[in-house]
């Protein structure tokens, strides 16, 4: 049986009905900073592309309480494959912003040695943090086969894949569910509808009534959860993971929420989308609601806000600038990371890249030597 009507545990003046999230209070506060440091690095990043050294990034404002609350529900042996609108999970998870800022600028520390875009994390420490893949939908089926990978080996493993509402109209979207459905395999699916693919709004990419309806097609469960309330998207998602460890198979979980940006930093969504959308949701605002849920708790006193987001500012300002600091990817690196074993063909290249690079005096060419 679908749920159709969104899921709230935190009311308007910060008020629960009763649930208790299994937080400690250090915990709570954690899911509180960690959406401020969220924004920080949104504020940072904004800038730095907007002077022009990095190339892109993504907004993540106003998803923050669906990212943080779906990313506390997984321990950190568990398998995150995330949409690139998941700065949260991973922050909430202990990567650094310092080694989220060497992707941005794509360095020499970067995980994937430059290769990717900006915003295209990955990381396997502390937390299985799978890349992020700019074509729509293609990390669903393939954490369909992860989560089938560990069902196979009997491990106590739950994969979460994140992504859009706009992923729902991939293929990926259909064979990923279809497979896990059948499989019954460990995978909880986070469709963050957000009501833009880029500038499609959803009533023109969907017929459905919302997406969580299309997980009976699939023969699992699908819930729909105020995405702007942390603590509901947490209850939800706990409950789809305990489903996927005990053997149940997979849940479609669809959170509503609404980014207050564009895009991506390429993007002017003030050409699209209307301003009472905006209104509306700004009023909805996901740290505010936390922040509320926190004071009637006892465990924040108002007025604290701008001491904890100046610090998250100054922390993101300096892993930026570090990372602005640090070497390009190596030479090397555009023929490592492929083959055990470099062939031939591309050894001939190597070598003839090094020596050119000799010849012109590039440092990172030293003798001329290929490395590999």
């Amino acid at each position: 049986m679908t749920t159709m009507e969104p899921l709230t545990v935190i009311a308007e003046d910060g008020a629960t009905n009763g649930y208790d999230p299994g937080l400690s209070e250090e915990e709570l506060l954690h899911c509180y900073r960690t959406m401020l440091r969220v924004r920080a690095f949104d504020e940072i990043c904004l800038k730095l592309q907007r002077s022009g050294r990095i190339g892109f990034s993504i907004p993540n404002l106003g998803i923050e309480a669906t990212q943080v609350g779906g990313a506390s529900a997984f321990k950190k042996s568990d398998w995150l494959f995330p949409s690139y609108r998941d700065f949260g999970m991973a922050l909430f998870h202990g990567v650094t912003p310092l080694d989220m800022m060497h992707n941005m600028y794509g360095n020499g520390l970067d995980t994937s040695k430059g290769r990717q875009m900006p915003v295209h994390f990955s990381f396997v420490d502390p937390i299985h943090f799978v890349s992020i893949s700019s074509p729509i939908g293609t990390h669903i089926p393939q954490a369909v086969g992860a989560a089938y990978a560990a069902q196979v080996r009997g491990e106590d493993t739950a994969v979460l894949a994140s992504f859009g509402d706009g992923g729902t109209s991939s293929l990926g979207f259909h064979s990923g569910l279809n497979f896990a459905g059948v499989w019954k395999s460990p995978v909880v699916f986070l469709c963050q509808n957000n009501g833009w693919a880029i500038s499609c709004p959803i009533e023109e990419q969907s017929a459905t009534d919302g997406f969580a309806v299309k997980a009976q097609a699939y023969g699992m469960p699908g819930v729909v959860v105020d995405g702007n309330d942390l603590l509901a998207v947490r209850k939800v998602t706990l409950e789809a993971v305990e489903r996927a460890r005990n053997g149940d198979g997979p849940t479609l979980i669809e959170a509503k929420t609404f980014r207050m940006g564009g895009h991506s930093t390429s993007d002017d969504p003030y050409k699209y989308v209307p301003a009472e959308q905006y209104e509306e949701w700004g009023k909805k605002d996901p740290v505010d609601r936390f922040e509320r849920f926190l004071e009637a708790s006892g465990l924040w006193k108002k007025g604290g806000r701008d001491e904890l987001y100046a610090e998250a500012l100054a922390e993101m300002s300096a892993a930026a600038a570090k990372a602005q600091s640090t070497k390009a990817p190596g030479l090397e690196t555009i023929f490592s990371d492929v083959y055990a074993d470099v062939p031939a063909h591309l050894r001939s290249q190597g070598e003839f890249l090094f020596e050119l690079g000799k010849r012109r005096g590039d440092a990172d060419a030293g003798g001329g030597e290929f490395p590999l």
